[in-house]
C-alpha cells in the first residue's frame, strides 16, 4: 500500500525527496550555480510529470488526492516557480545575495503550494499552506542588511501568522462541527446532516485565512509594502504562484461543501461584496502609485478580485476560468516583475518615469513590457482579454450579470495605469543618455511574452484543460 501511494503521488514523492536532494548539495557544496542548476532541473521534471496522464484516486489513507485539477495546478506552480528561478539570478548576483538557498526555498515553497492544491485533508491543507508562506517569509526577508526588506519579512510575518492562526481555528470548529478532517467526509455529512452555525463560524474563519492569502479587501494592506520591500524576483512569485496554490485550495474546500454553499444568499453575497471591494479598492489605489511594484502590488489585489469572480460563479465554468486565468496571470505578472529586475539591476527607481525612452534604447525589452502591460489591462487578442472574458462570462451565466458589470469596469480603469507605462516607454525622452547600457533582454521575457501571446490567440486547449480537470475535481 505504501509504494501504491508513493506512485499515486509521484510528483509530491518527487518534489519531496529533491528538496533533500538540493539541501544536501547546498550544504556540501556551497555552490549557487550548481544548485540553480539542480532546482531548474527538478522544475522541468515536475513541468513533464504534470503534462501526461497519471493515475487518479486518493493516497496515503485519503490524506491527498491527485487528479487532472491538482495536476493542473501543479503544472501553474512548476512553471511559475522555474520562471522566477530563472529569472532571479543575475538579480541576485547584483544585489550580492546569491546564495543557494533562495533556490531551494523557492523549491520548498512550491512543494508547499503542491501540497494544497492535493490536500483531502484539512491538516494536509494546512501543512501545506504553512510550508509555503513560511518558504515566503524567507524570501521576503533574505536581503538581510536591507532595513526595506527587513521590514517587509516582518511584516508578511506577523500578519502572516494571526491569518494562519485564524484558519486553524476554523479547521477546529469545522471538526467540531462535522467530526471529520477528510474533505470528501466533511461534505457527505453536510449532505445527511446539514450544516451547524458552528460550522458557518469554522469556515468563516476558514475563508478569511484564504482571503488574507489571496490578498483580498480587507486582507489586503500588507501586500504593497511587502512587495515593495522584497526581492523583485520574490514578489513575483509572491503575487503568482502563492495566490494560485490559494484559490485551487479554497475552491477544493468550497466543492466539498457545495451542498451548504451553492444557492446560499448569505454566502453568495458575502463572497460577491469582497469581490467587488476588491477589485475596485485594488484598482483606485493602484492609480495612485508611481512606484511600480506597488503599482503591480495593487494590481495584484484587483487580479484577485477579478478571480473571486470566478469563484462566486459557482460553476463549473467559473472555477475552470480562475484555473485558467490564474495560469495566465502568472506569466503576465512574473514577466511585468522580470523586466523591473533588469532594470533594477542598472538603476535604483522603479517608477514609471523611469523607463522614459526604454523603447529607443531597447526596443526589445520595452515591447516585452508593453505586451505584460496590455494583457494585464485586458486587451485582445492576448491572453489576459481570454482569462477575464472567462470570467466574467461565467458570472453572467451563473445569473450575477451585475458582478460582471462591476468587473469590466474595474477593468477599463486599470487601463490608466498600465498604459501609463507604455506611454512613458515609447512617448517620453530618456531621462539621461544612455540610461539602458548594459540592459539585456532575457530570452526568459521573450518565452514568456510568446506564451502571453499564443495563449491569447490558441486558447481552446489550455482552456479545455482546464474544464477537464474541474469534472475531477471532488464535488458532494
Amino acid at each position: 500500500m505504501v509504494l501504491q501511494d508513493l506512485t499515486l503521488a509521484f510528483s509530491i514523492t518527487f518534489a519531496t525527496l529533491w528538496s533533500v536532494l538540493l539541501i544536501v548539495v547546498e550544504a556540501t557544496a556551497k555552490r549557487a550555480a550548481l544548485t540553480y542548476a539542480l532546482t531548474s532541473v527538478g522544475f522541468l521534471l515536475l513541468i513533464t510529470m504534470t503534462i501526461f496522464p497519471s493515475e487518479q484516486g486518493y493516497a496515503f489513507s485519503e490524506m491527498l488526492r491527485v487528479s487532472p485539477y491538482s495536476q493542473f495546478a501543479n503544472f501553474v506552480f512548476a512553471l511559475s516557480g522555474l520562471l522566477v528561478v530563472t529569472l532571479s539570478q543575475g538579480y541576485l548576483v547584483r544585489e550580492r545575495i546569491h546564495f543557494g538557498e533562495y533556490y531551494v526555498i523557492v523549491f520548498i515553497a512550491t512543494l508547499g503550494m503542491m501540497l494544497m492544491a492535493s490536500a483531502g485533508n484539512m491538516a494536509v491543507l494546512f501543512i501545506g499552506l504553512e510550508t509555503m508562506s513560511i518558504a515566503l517569509y524567507v524570501l521576503a526577508g533574505i536581503m538581510r542588511k536591507d532595513k526595506l526588506a527587513n521590514e517587509a519579512a516582518m511584516k508578511y510575518f506577523l500578519l502572516g501568522a494571526f491569518s494562519s492562526s485564524v484558519f486553524l481555528y476554523g479547521v477546529a470548529l469545522i471538526y467540531g462541527a462535522t467530526g471529520e478532517m477528510t474533505l470528501f467526509k466533511i461534505g457527505i455529512y453536510l449532505q445527511e446532516n446539514g450544516a451547524s452555525p458552528l460550522f458557518w463560524i469554522g469556515l468563516a474563519l476558514l475563508t478569511m485565512g484564504f482571503l488574507f492569502k489571496i490578498s483580498a479587501v480587507p486582507f489586503h494592506q500588507w501586500t504593497p509594502d511587502v512587495y515593495e520591500g522584497a526581492p523583485t524576483p520574490s514578489a513575483a512569485l509572491m503575487s503568482t504562484a502563492s495566490k494560485a496554490a490559494a484559490f485551487v485550495a479554497f475552491i477544493t474546500v468550497i466543492l466539498n461543501v457545495s451542498s451548504q454553499t451553492e444557492n446560499n444568499a448569505n454566502w453568495q453575497l458575502a463572497l460577491s461584496t469582497v469581490a467587488v471591494l476588491t477589485m475596485v479598492v485594488g484598482n483606485l489605489a493602484a492609480l495612485a502609485q508611481e512606484n511600480l511594484k506597488r503599482m503591480l502590488a495593487f494590481s495584484s489585489i484587483a487580479h484577485a478580485g477579478y478571480m473571486l469572480v470566478g469563484v462566486v460563479a459557482a460553476s463549473d465554468e467559473g472555477y475552470g476560468a480562475a484555473l485558467y486565468y490564474s495560469l495566465v496571470y502568472s506569466l503576465m505578472n512574473i514577466g511585468a516583475f522580470g523586466v523591473i529586475a533588469l532594470i533594477e539591476r542598472h538603476r535604483e527607481g522603479v517608477n514609471a518615469a523611469d523607463y522614459a525612452g526604454l523603447f529607443k534604447e531597447k526596443p526589445a525589452l520595452a515591447g516585452v513590457m508593453a505586451l505584460f502591460m496590455l494583457s494585464l489591462t485586458g486587451v485582445p487578442p492576448l491572453a489576459g482579454f481570454v482569462g477575464k472574458y472567462k470570467l466574467f462570462a461565467a458570472a453572467v451565466e451563473s445569473g450575477m450579470s451585475w458582478l460582471a458589470i462591476v468587473g469590466v469596469l474595474a477593468s477599463a480603469v486599470s487601463a490608466y495605469y498600465y498604459l501609463r507605462v507604455v506611454i512613458f516607454m515609447f512617448m517620453r525622452e530618456p531621462q539621461t543618455e544612455n540610461q539602458f547600457d548594459g540592459v539585456a533582454t532575457s530570452p526568459t521575457l521573450v518565452i514568456i511574452a510568446l506564451l502571453v501571446f499564443l495563449l491569447g490567440i490558441f486558447p481552446t486547449g489550455m482552456l479545455r484543460f482546464a474544464s477537464e480537470a474541474m469534472k475531477f475535481a471532488s464535488r458532494f
